[in-house]
């Protein structure tokens, strides 16, 4: 029984997070979207940042219903897939969560776009260890993206979000609901 059970919790500590909601994520590129095209029209920095936080609460919100549904459907019942998949994710979205904090206290608002992206597209990566090849792939894009934006000039920071957190996750969303189902 004990070899078992090892073998067992080897396997689960080996496996790879699958339930990655390619629907969702295409969802969330389209809030991404919405908020950007708000933001755009926001004449303050406060209304903009609650668009795109409103965007993220509906992205995080239908991207775990969508997680939670598709992991309900898989045939093995371990948590510990997602578990590690949300421990590489988690790290730098707090970073990047944090760091907006900094920069609005001392109003550096230039630097939020660029740092969300590279910084979202770091916990993507780390995640991605985690789950199916296209995922870290999608980090990197996000990364190269990220770091491009801080040296564009602040009126292209609205398109350069729009780029990623809406035309990446569209683009990888699809992919991922195309191989990996739903």
């Amino acid at each position: 029984m004990d070899n078992l059970r090892f073998i067992r919790e080897t396997m689960e500590r080996s496996a790879v997070f699958t339930a990655v909601p390619g629907w969702a994520t295409v969802g969330a590129g389209f809030a991404a979207l919405a908020a950007a095209a708000i933001g755009r029209r926001t004449p303050s920095w406060e209304g903009w940042l609650m668009a795109w936080l409103g965007a993220a609460a509906v992205a995080l919100g239908a991207t775990l219903w969508s997680t939670h549904r598709k992991m309900r459907g898989a045939p093995t019942t371990s948590y510990r897939p997602f578990r590690n998949f949300a421990l590489g994710l988690l790290p730098p979205l707090a970073a990047g969560a944090a760091l907006t904090l900094v920069f609005w206290r001392e109003g550096i608002h230039d630097l939020v776009p660029g740092t969300w992206l590279l910084l979202y597209g770091t916990g993507i990566v780390t995640a991605g260890t985690f789950s199916v090849r296209v995922v870290p792939a999608m980090g990197l894009c996000f990364m190269a993206l990220g770091l491009g934006t801080f040296f564009l000039p602040t009126v292209w920071h609205d398109a350069a979000l729009a780029a990623g957190f809406g035309g990446l996750h569209i683009a990888f969303g699809l992919i991922i609901a195309r191989k990996y189902g739903g």
